[in-house]
């Protein structure tokens, strides 16, 4: 760090205090610094341009009285001409919030005030950025992302992001307390304003009662880093919140060596992703919108993302669709929903949130393509959650009232919201209406009122297939299906059979009809790794591969990945292995980006062992197992990830899929149904009763896609399971088969494939 050279304006609103002295004396050093009160800015008293960089180190709150308040207004027009022009601004502890007044950003930070920490505190740096010139010297380039500028127990003003994001600005890093990472707190921000730089930096700094010798020089070094970076005018274009195709190249570029990163599923360019959104085939193309965090690889602050692609296949990112709003319904976040054609103009329905309220908001497409949205006027489009049920409260809201799925039939708007009955259970609760901003509450369709359900169902969904009606809920662990029948008058459900849509690492999905009239199936596939591995990445969350849902010949749902996935295949192998009891064989693969269609015979008594993500000692592997039953349409699969990666212990747990089916004989139902008779989706159900021989062969067919740190099976085109692993090792890519306890006969087709980017 050399300040040398550099011309220097440190500033205040009146006389300096104490800690604002202590803090520029830290610059008595170095030449060429002058200090100057805002009020001669306000007055047109002093030539800013004379300045290579300003700085406005506040220890107070900004007092929003008259001279304040007018002082800072009339000073945004002088900062901005020297922005534009160039110019450099540094903005520590509450002068951070000063960045509305001054015309930086429309959205100040939310959260301001004074704290004591028990442990020391500052900055985690976010790993998109760990090259920027605020860590230099710090140690972010090599994987230490952590900087500490406060001692623990020491006083200390801040201001910060939480509930909501800068609209304009990069959040660089996220707050540090001690070995806690604060993801949720957004304490260090950049803003590009014409030519010109701002950082605001909101915690951590106190130069007047500096007690610990190592935080103070920390502290010394983050200021002076960033003053010569902003008055040198050195400060990376790069940003992890870009809008064109090139910012977006170059984002995603910053993850290319990462191999836990997929390839051809959809993962966000950087960040946070969740849940699928919005998604709808308009004027020929698909378009895909998501739950996205442009604050960091954490949950929170949600907007929504959106890819377009033509195939299928191949993605584009586009700018952020959704932003909240500093003075909405929706001013922390925008979450899910869902996207309808309104007599040829594409329409949102997705959730707003603010303070302790979720309520239904309605957004419409004022650019062909889908990249612009303009909010209703009057949002929220329904007030309050109803009132003659017990809607469970939390300590997050005062109702539990989100997540939309909206269709039309017969000339009517009907729309599903996710709730929870409090003492009760999970429920999905049916409103119709003539026009998408104004509806009637009908009542309940489904209600989970037996052990396990959950107590809150979230992105209800209902898929009209004919005779048959498919309704599916998340309930914060998984993804419950029901086959049956809809009444959407009473309302009420007749199940037939319920299940599981994909018994592993797989929540929230959505469904597109395309111009074929297929249901197309995306979800979130979740992490299951902790938040600091998740931090460390950079990204968090991708989508499954896009499946088309729908009856088989005998009325049973049928789960198969989309046949427009085959682009992405290379050169193909294919073989039929035949293995004796105990032996193994090796495939011939590389890398982490493949597809294998297989077809097991084995004989009773014997498994399978598809091996995958193999290290060259195997000491990493993942196992995945297929245990035949004693009747044919019975067994299961088991991904066993006790030994993925080193160090991974959440990856310890397995993962089982039954292959036996879920007929029901029941039919009854009350007039107010929850399940079949009432009876609870967890009692026995009855299988399959063709019973094979013992000696009688067994056969599976499994389609398995293996992506980075994703494994998706696809199990008689019917049942599904999703899972997450992260081999430690690079070279973990080994690919096997084992037969158990018997000898087996594996048809293999095996394809490396392309990337979706």
């Amino acid at each position: 760090m050399d300040l040398h050279g550099l011309r220097i304006a440190t500033l205040s609103l009146g006389e300096p205090t104490p800690e604002q002295v202590a803090a520029y004396d830290s610059l008595a050093a170095v030449g060429g610094v002058d200090h100057v009160d805002l009020a001669a800015v306000a007055a047109a008293e002093v030539t800013l341009a004379d300045y290579d960089v300003l700085w406005w180190h506040r220890d107070r709150p900004l007092d929003w009285d008259a001279d304040d308040g007018s002082t800072l207004a009339t000073c945004a027009d002088p900062i901005g001409t020297y922005l534009d022009d160039g110019g450099g601004l540094l903005l520590t502890l509450h002068a951070l919030s000063a960045v509305s007044a001054l015309g930086i950003d429309p959205v100040p930070p939310d959260a301001t005030g004074h704290e004591t920490a028990p442990a020391q505190v500052g900055y985690l740096a976010k790993a998109v950025h760990r090259d920027h010139p605020a860590f230099e010297t710090f140690g972010a380039a090599a994987g230490d992302l952590r900087v500490y500028t406060r001692a623990a127990d020491a006083d200390t003003a801040f201001a910060r992001y939480e509930r909501v994001l800068p609209e304009r600005g990069t959040v660089l890093a996220a707050g540090l307390r001690g070995d806690d990472y604060l993801v949720g707190q957004k304490p260090l921000v950049e803003w590009q304003v014409g030519a010109g730089s701002v950082v605001g930096a909101g915690v951590g700094l106190s130069f007047a009662h500096a007690r610990d010798y190592e935080c103070a020089a920390n502290q010394e070094r983050l200021v002076g880093n960033l003053l010569v970076a902003l008055g040198g005018n050195r400060l990376p274009a790069f940003t992890d919140r870009p809008t064109t195709a090139a910012g977006f190249e170059r984002l995603r570029a910053t993850f290319a060596d990462d191999h836990h990163r997929p390839r051809y599923h959809f993962c966000p360019p950087a960040n946070w992703l969740n849940d699928p959104n919005g998604l709808i085939h308009h004027d020929g193309t698909y378009h895909l919108f998501y739950q996205y965090n442009p604050g960091g690889p954490n949950h929170g602050t949600i907007h929504w993302g959106h890819a377009t692609s033509d195939d299928l296949v191949h993605w584009t990112d586009e700018p952020v669709a959704l932003t909240p709003d500093a003075d909405g319904p929706d001013r922390d976040g925008c979450w899910s929903g869902c996207a309808v054609d309104d007599d040829g103009t594409p329409t949102l329905l997705y959730t707003g949130g603010r303070g302790r309220d979720q309520l239904p908001c309605l957004a419409t497409a004022a650019t062909d393509d889908l990249r612009a949205w303009r909010k209703h006027d009057d949002n929220p489009v329904i007030e309050a959650a109803p009132t003659d049920l017990s809607i469970l409260g939390t300590d997050h809201w005062d109702a539990e009232f989100r997540d939309h799925c909206v269709w039309r039939e017969e000339g009517t708007w009907y729309h599903l919201i996710g709730s929870g009955v409090t003492d009760v259970g999970g429920t999905a609760l049916l409103y119709r209406g003539d026009r998408l901003d104004e509806w009637e509450y009908v009542g309940p369709l489904l209600t989970g009122d037996w052990e396990g359900a959950g107590p809150v169902w979230e992105c209800p969904e209902l898929l009209d297939f004919g005779e048959k009606q498919l309704l599916h809920v998340s309930n914060y662990s998984e993804v419950p299906y029901f086959l049956g029948e809809a009444d959407l008058t009473s309302p009420g459900f007749l199940v037939e059979e319920h299940a599981l849509l994909d018994y592993g690492d797989f929540y929230a999905p959505q469904t597109m009809r395309d111009a074929d009239g297929r249901n197309l199936v995306w979800a979130w596939v979740p992490e299951a790794r902790g938040v600091e591995a998740q931090w460390h990445a950079g990204w968090s969350g991708l989508l499954t591969l896009p499946r088309v849902v729908d009856l088989g010949d005998e009325g049973r749902l049928r789960q198969r990945p989309a046949p427009e996935l085959a682009a992405l295949r290379g050169d193909g192998e294919s073989e039929t292995v035949a293995l004796a009891a105990d032996e193994r064989t090796s495939l011939p693969l590389s890398g982490n980006a493949y597809e294998l269609d297989l077809t097991l015979r084995v004989e009773a008594g014997a498994t399978v062992e598809l091996v995958l993500f193999e290290s060259p000692a195997r000491t990493e592997r993942t196992v995945v197992r297929w245990i035949p039953g004693a009747d044919e349409a019975e067994g299961e699969i088991v991904v066993d990830r006790s030994r993925s990666g080193h160090g991974h212990e959440d990856e310890e747990r397995d993962q089982r899929m039954p292959l036996g089916r879920v007929t029901r004989t029941d039919e009854a139902v009350d007039e107010q149904p929850s399940v079949a008779d009432g009876g609870s989706p967890d009692e026995p159900l009855e299988r399959g009763t063709t019973a094979a021989a013992e000696s009688g062969r067994r056969e599976l067919s499994l389609r398995v896609f293996v992506d980075g740190s994703v494994v998706e099976l696809f199990a008689n085109e019917s049942r599904c399971l999703t899972s997450r692993v992260y081999p430690t090792r690079p070279d973990a890519d080994g690919v096997a088969l084992v037969a158990r306890d018997g000898p087996a006969t594996v048809d293999v087709d095996a394809w490396e494939l392309d990337g979706a980017f």
